[in-house]
């Protein structure tokens, strides 16, 4: 992999339902980086699995992430409860973590040249992916602002569900996230904590823009 120079990098770690894609999608935005959105990786992987299972081996499943763009990981198919579901059980699979991790490689040092450079979110970025970022943010709130906000979330979207079984989900999910043997959610020593608890979107970005802007030189 050709690795372009003097790009801006950033990681972003988080828990489940913390902001961090919100954050991501404007700090991108703002910088003009590519975002990657990580954990919609294995969920696109988990729907190959769901809709083409007579397909589903490491050497389809390598085609198909070489040949993956960024924009068929914002399919609405990818939200549904079945794919999550199937994404964490995947994503335990080290020759399927080998495959994506390439593909996150690739869009955190060889984005296109239209972008200054990326912006990744997910789980082991600032550990294991992007260990030499310019920047690494570990973005997180407190289990019950964050079961509040998913709770919210799944309620516009008309889904049948009570505050106490998204608090229960989001528990196990966090509990999963931190004790996998396969890079686990973890804050680096170097990574900037940004709690969101108490923190507006606005507010929160206006913060982590403090924080890159003196990081880095635009």
């Amino acid at each position: 992999m050709i690795k372009r120079k003097n790009i801006i990098k950033i990681a972003i770690d988080s828990p489940a339902a913390a902001g961090a894609g919100t954050q991501a999608k404007l700090i991108s935005k703002h910088y003009n980086l590519l975002q990657l959105d990580t954990g919609r990786i294995y969920r696109y992987v988990a729907n190959i699995k769901i809709n083409e299972p007579e397909k589903f081996n490491y050497k389809y499943l390598k085609k198909k992430i070489s040949n993956l763009r960024i924009s068929s990981l914002h399919s609405k198919k990818l939200l549904s409860d079945e794919v999550a579901t199937i994404a964490s059980i995947i994503a335990k699979d080290i020759k399927i973590r080998k495959l994506v991790n390439t593909f996150q490689l690739k869009c955190a040092y060889s984005p296109p040249n239209k972008y200054a450079g990326s912006c990744l979110d997910g789980r082991d970025i600032g550990s294991v992916i992007v260990p030499d970022a310019n920047v690494k943010l570990f973005i997180t709130a407190n289990l019950k602002t964050r079961s509040l906000r998913r709770y919210k979330e799944l309620r516009l979207k008309n889904k049948n569900v009570s505050y106490q079984e998204v608090f229960k989900s989001l528990k196990k999910r966090d509990k999963n996230d931190k004790n996998r043997k396969i890079s686990p959610l973890k804050k680096t020593n170097d990574s900037i904590l940004i709690n969101t608890t108490n923190l507006s979107i606005r507010r929160c970005f206006l913060k982590i823009k403090k924080i890159i802007d003196r990081k880095i030189i635009i």
